[in-house]
């Protein structure tokens, strides 16, 4: 398959090597990117959601020079810290694989407190982390320091986050994040939403709400019945001859 134009090479050969294509909402969130525009991406699953909303960022990192890293880049927010381990690992691999010098780190309440210690002196590129633990980081005396330079903001099952409690906590420590890092831009990932418009406000706020990009929907799911004259396991013969009996209680009541 032919590369992607729109990608840089190391990226459009990684691509195609794998026989895949840039989606058109990939392609828009590196447009997006590139405008430094706030925005809500609602994708089904199984449609390079999560590739779609790193990839800016992986592009970005990629073509900055060792004197030019050092801050922390791109942080990552996810209702779940399990999710936040699967994304680790999961984004590792590409990272791996195009031979990146990507430093991708978790923190969650499971982080040793060394870890979390040395990651705020030193932090890595991407930071995937919990509503919770941003609260805790933007708490402490050098959250300027640690956030002053950052780019990204991913915000992952975002639909599962704003009608909660915890939306609200994230929407505060968002509000200080704008204020110490106005250089940043919200990226939301959500699956199918009623109503896009209180996320895009959630993201941007009600005078700038973040522009929406909606990925086509996935393959239709094909089903099928299987008939069969043998017995079904769990329709055993004491099951079989009950069932008159539910029925006559069912239809006495």
């Amino acid at each position: 398959m032919a590369a992607d134009a729109s990608l840089p090479d190391r990226f459009a050969r990684w691509f195609a090597e794998r026989g895949w294509h840039l989606r058109a909402h990939q392609a828009a969130l590196l447009e997006k990117a590139a405008r430094r525009r706030d925005v809500l991406l609602i994708a089904p699953t199984g449609a390079g959601k999560t590739l779609a909303g790193f990839l800016p960022s992986l592009v970005e990192l990629s073509g900055l020079k060792p004197a030019q890293r050092g801050d922390l880049h791109t942080l990552y927010i996810s209702p779940l810290k399990a999710l936040a381990v699967d994304i680790e690992r999961n984004l590792g691999k590409p990272v791996a694989e195009m031979g990146l010098a990507i430093r991708i780190e978790t923190r969650t309440g499971d982080t040793p407190a060394s870890k979390r210690m040395r990651q705020r002196r030193t932090p890595p590129d991407i930071l995937l982390t919990t509503p919770e633990q941003i609260a805790l980081l933007l708490a402490s005396a050098d959250a300027g320091t640690l956030f002053a330079k950052l780019k990204t903001i991913v915000l992952d099952e975002l639909h599962a986050l704003v009608t909660s409690k915890r939306g609200d906590l994230l929407a505060l420590g968002l509000a200080r994040l704008r204020k110490i890092a106005p250089e940043a831009r919200i990226v939301g990932l959500s699956a199918t939403v009623a109503e896009p418009d209180d996320l895009r406000r959630y993201i941007g706020g009600s005078d700038t709400p973040a522009d929406l990009v909606i990925a086509p929907p996935g393959a239709a799911p094909r089903i099928r019945m299987l008939e069969t004259e043998e017995r079904i396991p769990w329709s055993g013969h004491s099951a079989h001859h009950a069932l008159p009996d539910i029925y006559a209680t069912i239809k006495a009541h």
